[in-house]
């Protein structure tokens, strides 16, 4: 009897432990879904905070302002095409112009090379790149001549 009793305690024991894990194991479950849901939410944020992003480029890049003219006859209505100093100093490079490293900085080197473009192209030589320098000097980012 005394045997019986103590099994029927282990069986009860180990039914009250088994019954605890579970119970774990279900809190577990809510919290680890609850964090799936959070993370879903901030992805869906995160995807809509890109979107916005993109679309305020896009529309920095439709509303800025032209560059500033070179010379006589520059159109102010006109949109100015982006150009990095990467793209100026690629080019440069091409056209024979340039013959440092291409870093995408506009430094000293770069606006002598541009000058001595402009100069060679019957421009104003003030180093900078302007709407018509950009428009001879763009020609040069795909074919080398030197």
């Amino acid at each position: 009897m005394e045997r019986k009793v103590m099994w029927l305690g282990l069986a009860t024991a180990g039914i009250f432990v088994l019954s605890g894990c579970a119970t774990v194991n279900k809190k577990d479950d809510l919290s680890n879904q609850a964090l799936r849901n959070k993370i879903s939410a901030l992805e869906t944020q995160l995807s809509e905070k890109d979107n916005e992003i993109n679309s305020l480029k896009e529309a920095a890049v439709k509303t800025e302002q032209p560059a500033a003219p070179e010379g006589n006859g520059g159109n102010i209505g006109e949109v100015k095409q982006h150009i990095d100093a990467k793209m100026i100093q690629t080019a440069l490079k091409n056209a024979g112009y340039y013959q440092g490293e291409i870093t995408g900085k506009m430094g000293s080197k770069t606006r002598q090379a541009v000058r001595d473009f402009q100069k060679a192209n019957k421009l104003h030589a003030d180093g900078r790149v302007g709407k018509k320098t950009w428009a001879l000097l763009k020609e040069y980012l795909d074919k080398k001549v030197k």
